[in-house]
């Protein structure tokens, strides 16, 4: 089990489905508290913010803990913290998640009140790449449960930063999916697609494959959990055929219950039929399992061999965001860790 654990960190990978928030800890949350806090949280009372017992819990939680993010020093320090757990797990490059949405509806709107905060987010990817050799890219998230005016302010902020930061790559749509689906964003992400942004979705996580399906049909490069294609052999066949990137987040669906076990999982059936399929964490600081260890659990639980948690990492560099000559250079790695 040992050597296993080695051989996974020794594994340049990369996580494509993270959230930022969700990566931060308790022990960070407590340090926050002290910057905002009249009565800073003790550990406990930090730690008992991250009990939940479904999707619904979840999205509370995620709340409490992302109102103690207000100034861009307190988004430089999660970030990171987050880099520095990531480089210890063998993460080679990390495709990261920032709930603009969420930003801008605490901010009254305020598109300039973002301006400063990923300012600070810059000068943590910056380190990151410098001291550590991470590269990170920003994915915008429009948080889907608000409206889609919402969302076309996350979208074309995305649209015009990107032309001064190229770490921003991409686009995402998180959130509740049953209070919203995709179609409402179809021209938005149109609109995306011609600035020059990538586009991924959640997708499949609390609703049906029909879901997936309507994120395909909107342009959606990558899928997020896509966790009920399992019932539909069509769609099944469908992202096989298009080889669209699966960010699967085992841990994180069944700390949420919409899964049942994590050997349960549809991430070795996906596997088996040749999907284009990537692990990931999703919230590692709430579901209490970072990317090395969902790989241990893919060994352990579901049989993976060292040949096929190599793929995995291999997929993860394919499906990211990367350019081609790093990508070439990362799988040669790939094939010969040990």
């Amino acid at each position: 089990m040992l050597d296993t654990e080695g051989f996974i960190r020794r594994l340049p990978k990369a996580e494509l489905h993270l959230h930022l928030e969700g990566t931060i800890l308790p022990s960070t949350l407590v340090e926050l508290s002290a910057r905002h806090d009249a009565r800073p949280l003790t550990l406990a009372e930090a730690e008992s913010l991250y009990q939940f017992t479904d999707f619904t819990g979840f999205i509370e939680a995620f709340k409490a803990v992302t109102r103690l993010l207000t100034q861009p020093e307190d988004y430089e320090l999660a970030a990171w913290r987050m880099i520095e757990r990531l480089a210890e797990q063998g993460v080679v490059h990390a495709e990261v998640y920032i709930s603009v949405g969420v930003i801008y509806m605490w901010r009254n709107h305020d598109p300039a009140a973002f301006e400063p905060i990923f300012e600070g987010l810059e000068r943590a990817r910056e380190r990151g790449q410098r001291e550590l050799g991470l590269s990170l890219y920003w994915i915008f998230d429009a948080v889907r449960h608000f409206s889609v005016e919402e969302g076309a302010r996350v979208f074309r902020k995305a649209a015009e930063m990107r032309q001064h930061f190229p770490s921003i790559v991409g686009i995402g749509l998180g959130g509740d999916e049953r209070r919203t689906g995709s179609d409402a964003y179809r021209a938005l992400y149109a609109e995306a697609a011609g600035a020059g942004l990538r586009l991924t979705n959640h997708a499949g996580e609390t609703t049906g494959p029909e879901a997936i399906w309507e994120a395909l049909s909107i342009g959606s490069e990558r899928i997020g959990h896509a966790l009920s294609a399992l019932e539909d052999p069509d769609l099944l066949h469908e992202l096989k055929t298009r080889k669209t990137p699966l960010e699967l987040n085992p841990t994180s669906n069944v700390r949420t219950s919409v899964c049942a076990s994590f050997a349960e999982h549809p991430l070795r059936f996906y596997f088996d039929r040749g999907l284009l399929v990537t692990l990931n964490s999703d919230d590692p600081a709430f579901f209490g399992s970072d990317l090395a260890n969902e790989y241990l659990l893919a060994h352990t639980t579901q049989g993976f061999t060292r040949e096929e948690l190599r793929r995995l990492a291999a997929n993860s560099i394919e499906a990211s965001f990367l350019p081609d000559s790093a990508k070439a250079d990362w799988l040669s790695r790939i094939d010969s860790a040990r």
